[in-house]
Parts: structure tokens; C-alpha cells; sequence
């Protein structure tokens, strides 16, 4: 599992290195790029340059697929409520059926087992390719269209095609 004071480091680094939003979406900056080469340079460049604006527009697609589905935030809040009780319990004391201890994995397997019907039912999946479509449509075009940032220009000499 990833502890809370990793996942709250990762976060703050992310945040650190966030490019300003006005910059991000200047719509001067935008332009049909003039070949292929030119199309693939601008997508690596980027995508290396705004990787922290990527990875909360990311996050902000899969907040707005959570709220807008009700079934889905519900389903997302007892898979939640029951790895957080499972939690509690285990610090409590041990669980014994039939005599055998069952380890803190096996009970949150069994919660995600007996979790997994509802999320389908709540159309988790599609809402998962709606995500990364959604992502990769967004993140893709604002890449490929964003003109590459002055002095990084000539770093990464690509032949057009």
C-alpha cells in the first residue's frame, strides 16, 4: 500500500512544478504544427514541460466522471467504507474463521471481490476508457498544437517526414 505521507510528498512535488495556468492555456501559443516531425517534437517537448498541468487535468477528468455518476460515487464510497472498517478492525484485533486467522490481504480481497459486481454495475469501466479517451483527446491536442517553449526549440532534432 502506499503510505499517506508518500502519496501527500508526491503530490506537493507535483504541485511545486506546475506550470502557471494563464501560460498553459495562452491561446497565442497555439498553431497547426507544419509536418509531422515538427507534430512528434512538440508532443515530447510538451509533454515533458507541462507534465505536472497533464497529470491534474488527469485528475480532474476522473473527479468530474466520479461526481457526475451517482451509482458510481456511491459504489466508490462502501469500497472505500469497507477497506477503512477492515482497517479499523485489524488494529483491534485479529479475525479467526473456522479456527484460521484471515490476514488483513485476504479480508481486502474479499471486500474488492464482493466490491467488483457493484462497480460494474455502476459502470466503472466505461467510465475508465471515457477517462483515458477524454485524457488523451485533451492532453494529446493541447501537446500537439502548443508551440514549443523559446529556448527549448532546437533540443530535439527530429527529421520530418
Amino acid at each position: 500500500m502506499i503510505s499517506g505521507g508518500a502519496a501527500k510528498e508526491w503530490f506537493d512535488r507535483r504541485r511545486s512544478t506546475i506550470r502557471p495556468w494563464a501560460v498553459f492555456v495562452d491561446q497565442r501559443r497555439f498553431s497547426k504544427p507544419k509536418n509531422l516531425g515538427e507534430l512528434c517534437k512538440r508532443l515530447v517537448k510538451n509533454v515533458e514541460h507541462f507534465q505536472s498541468n497533464y497529470i491534474f487535468v488527469l485528475l480532474g477528468l476522473i473527479l468530474y466522471c466520479i461526481i457526475s455518476s451517482p451509482m458510481l460515487l456511491i459504489a466508490l464510497a462502501v469500497f472505500l467504507g469497507a477497506f477503512y472498517i477492515i482497517h479499523l478492525k485489524t488494529q483491534e484485533s485479529k479475525l479467526v474463521l473456522l479456527g484460521r486467522e484471515v490476514t488483513p490481504a485476504h479480508q481486502y480481497g474479499l471486500a474488492s471481490g464482493v466490491s467488483f459486481p457493484f462497480f460494474w454495475l455502476a459502470g466503472a469501466g466505461s467510465a475508465v476508457f471515457w477517462v483515458l479517451g477524454a485524457t488523451i483527446v485533451l492532453i494529446g491536442s493541447h501537446a500537439g498544437f502548443r508551440e514549443i517553449e523559446g529556448g527549448d526549440a532546437d533540443d530535439l532534432l527530429m527529421e520530418p517526414v
